[in-house]
């Protein structure tokens, strides 16, 4: 996670590369980790079929990306960027071997936090040149901290966040104890760091308004959740399911539809109709998405140096539309199949810790709720996406170790 939420190793020893070939530093560090994972695997004596059977869905999406390299217009390139979606996986089924997958997590969870919300404080604040950069068109001061844009800074800021409420709410019902005395008051400083963060140069909650409108959806499935349980209702699994089936659909539907759905709320929320520009990317890359509508471009084979001149943006701010430039209709239903077992997998979680289940559903819906106008889902390597994909590979084991308790 420290890797994938940070700028890559070339950025920061100016050794970046072009889009397609990347940096020598990050194919090198890439390279040598493939290699590791793959003999603690080995060494651990992993069990590759039981790992299959439990998670047929992600693998029949990591192998119809694989299969989407044949059309790819840059196979080469595909097939690069699908060996770190390969990554991913092998990662995850790594934590699945540590004696408490839950407790692993957790520490992931809590480092990244740690070691990189400080960090962008700093380079924000005492380092301009590494922490912060200015817009394209207007030159407007944006903070980036240890990320490469000001999505990416509020992308961090806001799984943090959800992060610490969680820990704080828990040791509150003394369920989470601290390792040291001054823990909690630690994170209640790095909580505040947060809130200061996503406020942006402008100190407005509307800096970066996709992320906070995640952020507090978050926070009310926790309260909301923690308030049932208290009144002995569990939400049903089919319910959860429906929620994020009718949020996947928003999301497919809005790029196509102009944004015309909520652009009518965005001034809100402090954004103009377009939603900063959203609707008009949106209406340029729809036809294009038309095109190739069923196999989609193939994996990482659509957004390109020359791709990214022509629309002059790195994306298309809704990562519903990227799954679909990429892999198409077939490739959004693998993707959605795999949100709807994750969700029942975490559902699953409920009975036998209802807390762990319950992070686990806030950060898939709000996951699902941040791409209607940002874009991660096209990718393992996403930051919210790769959380997704831990708990989900991880949810068998951590439910066979609880049984054996």
């Amino acid at each position: 996670m420290l890797f994938i939420l940070s700028k890559p190793l070339g950025s920061w020893f100016q050794q970046s590369g072009n889009l397609e070939s990347g940096s020598p530093l990050d194919r090198a560090f890439l390279i040598v980790l493939i290699i590791l994972t793959l003999w603690m695997l080995n060494k651990r004596r992993f069990e590759w079929a039981n790992a299959i059977k439990e998670n047929g869905w992600l693998v029949a999406l990591i192998t119809f990306m694989l299969l989407s390299v044949l059309w790819s217009p840059m196979p080469y390139i595909s097939f690069k960027r699908w060996t770190r979606e390969l990554l991913a996986v092998l990662m995850a089924f790594l934590v699945t071997t540590e004696p408490s997958p839950r407790q692993a997590i957790e520490s992931i969870l809590r480092r990244t936090t740690y070691i990189l919300i400080p960090f962008s404080l700093l380079l924000v604040k005492y380092f301009p040149d590494y922490g912060v950069i200015f817009g394209r068109w207007a030159g407007e001061r944006m903070w980036i901290g240890v990320t490469d844009q000001k999505n990416s800074l509020c992308l961090l800021c806001l799984i943090s966040a959800l992060f610490l409420i969680w820990v704080l709410d828990r040791r509150r019902q003394g369920k989470s104890p601290t390792v040291w005395k001054y823990q909690t008051g630690a994170e209640v400083l790095i909580l505040l760091i947060i809130i200061w963060l996503m406020g942006g140069p402008q100190r407005s909650l509307s800096y970066s308004i996709t992320s906070n409108v995640a952020m507090g959806i978050g926070f009310i499935i926790l309260f909301g959740f923690r308030l049932l349980k208290k009144s002995g209702i569990i939400v049903s699994v089919s319910i959860l399911s429906v929620v994020l089936l009718l949020i996947i659909l928003l999301g497919v539907i809005m790029p196509f539809s102009g944004g015309s759905i909520v652009s009518s709320y965005s001034a809100s929320f402090g954004r103009d109709a377009t939603l900063t520009g959203r609707t008009q990317v949106w209406a340029a890359l729809a036809p294009v998405a038309m095109q190739q509508s069923l196999l989609g471009h193939g994996f990482g084979g659509f957004w390109s140096t020359k791709t990214r001149k022509l629309f002059l943006i790195p994306n298309a701010h809704s990562g519903y539309l990227d799954e679909i430039l990429d892999l198409g209709f077939i490739g959004i239903f693998l993707v959605s199949v795999f949100l709807l077992s994750s969700c029942r997998k975490a559902h699953r979680g409920l009975s036998h810790n209802y807390e762990w289940g319950t992070l686990n559903i806030i950060y898939i819906m709000v996951h699902a709720i941040h791409n209607l106008a940002e874009s991660s889902l096209n990718s393992f390597n996403g930051p919210l996406t790769a959380i997704i994909l831990f708990f989900s590979v991880t949810s068998m084991a951590i439910y066979v170790q609880k049984q054996c308790e």
